[in-house]
């Protein structure tokens, strides 16, 4: 597919992440207005709220709502509908005044309210990496690993939009002479992509592969902030808890699985065959290029469609007890990482857990400082255009005691 032309101009931009081709849905406001959902194009964003008033799109007045979650559960066919009119009203040549607000005005917000958040563990390469410095290489993977997503279950009241800095935890941590309760010493990113649910499942209803990726609305960047010393004294035999309930930073721009069909890909190389209820019928990745800066540097830059399971896989397992799913459930992918040291997506994995240190502006460096800024960027290449993300960062803050 080629670029789709629009009316604002600054979409026809090749190097631009917002074009016609891809309408990210968020939520914004104005000068201390009532935030309501809009759609980012170019370097504008349709108000949908003011659409909807006018009478030139219907969502059933869902886009006035201070989230996306009333858009979401009106179903498929509402957001294809959605999307094909927002396309029209959008392209070159269309005409009517639009009530477009300049994206350097707008203050972005949460797009969605979270209902819960899980977080999986789909990345071989991270997978590995990491087991084996906790268990060493013959048992970096647990013999099930293969064979279905690994995931936990996460806060979601801790999630917060790009922007929001973050608090380095305290925490207890092993010391010499027993536990300590200190600042955390060991505090890290993850590189992930955040599948949104868009619809509801029953209790005791189980998912195929094709029926959860039908739930999925889109995706967004998310970093799942890592206090390392604190998990590896916590993890087992339960797995991380606090080490992973300081904060989860996710973009402010939900990038529709419409958009990204044109990049649909196969994943990594399976190692044995999965059991029925996991296989897919077609390939559930993407193209997509993905990475992470540190106050400013690009550190790692990887593939989205190196990761072992998709995100409909991850939501058929995780409905596969019968677990109810609610729209605005937020499934994080795990961190994203390649074979090489520099495709990897966190700086447990970059310094080998602190015994390599990084470059960062001069300075060598193994886990993130007080101040720090951390970002997270994505974009599949197109025919003449890109889809893009926008920013998702956060800066880190010190400590309370």
């Amino acid at each position: 597919m080629a670029l789709l032309r629009s009316r604002v101009e600054s979409a026809n931009d090749a190097d631009g992440p917002f074009p016609l081709n891809n309408l990210p849905y968020g939520v914004f406001s104005v000068a201390g207005d009532a935030p309501r959902c809009g759609v980012a194009i170019g370097d504008m964003v349709l108000d949908l709220a003011a659409c909807e008033a006018r009478g030139l799109i219907d969502a059933g007045g869902t886009f006035g709502e201070p989230q996306l979650n009333g858009f979401m559960a009106l179903g498929r066919a509402r957001w294809d509908v959605v999307r094909a009119r927002l396309t029209a009203l959008l392209a070159e040549g269309a005409e009517g005044e639009l009530p477009l607000v300049a994206m350097a005005e707008a203050r972005l917000h949460l797009p969605i309210r979270v209902a819960e958040f899980t977080d999986f563990y789909a990345s071989k390469n991270h997978a590995f990496n990491v087991g084996a410095l906790f268990r060493g290489t013959e048992h970096a993977l647990p013999p099930q690993w293969t064979h279905m997503p690994i995931g936990y279950n996460g806060r979601a009241s801790s999630v917060v939009v790009s922007g929001t800095p973050i608090r380095r935890p305290m925490g207890q941590v092993r010391g010499e002479a027993g536990p300590e309760w200190v600042p955390c010493r060991r505090l890290d990113l993850e590189l992930e992509l955040g599948a949104v649910v868009g619809a509801d499942s029953r209790m005791g209803e189980r998912l195929g592969v094709e029926a959860a990726e039908a739930m999925i609305f889109g995706y967004v960047l998310l970093n799942d902030w890592s206090a390392r010393d604190v998990q590896a004294w916590e993890y087992q035999p339960l797995g991380p808890f606090q080490s992973k309930a300081l904060g989860t930073t996710i973009g402010a721009w939900v990038v529709t699985q419409a958009a990204l069909e044109p990049f649909r890909c196969a994943g990594a190389e399976r190692v044995n065959p999965l059991l029925p209820y996991l296989q897919e019928a077609r390939p559930g990745l993407y193209d997509l290029e993905i990475g992470w800066t540190l106050n400013g540097q690009v550190m790692g830059r990887t593939n989205y469609n190196l990761m072992y399971y998709s995100s409909a896989q991850q939501l058929a397992h995780h409905s596969s007890s019968g677990c109810p799913m609610r729209v605005g459930d937020l499934l994080g992918s795990g961190t994203i990482s390649g074979p090489a040291r520099e495709q990897t997506g966190a700086l447990l994995e970059m310094t080998a857990g602190g015994k390599l240190p990084v470059m960062v502006k001069g300075t060598p460096r193994t886990f993130l400082e007080d101040g720090d800024e951390v970002g997270l960027f994505a974009q599949a290449q197109g025919e003449g255009y890109r889809i893009g993300f926008g920013p998702c960062t956060g800066r880190i803050l010190p400590a309370r005691a």
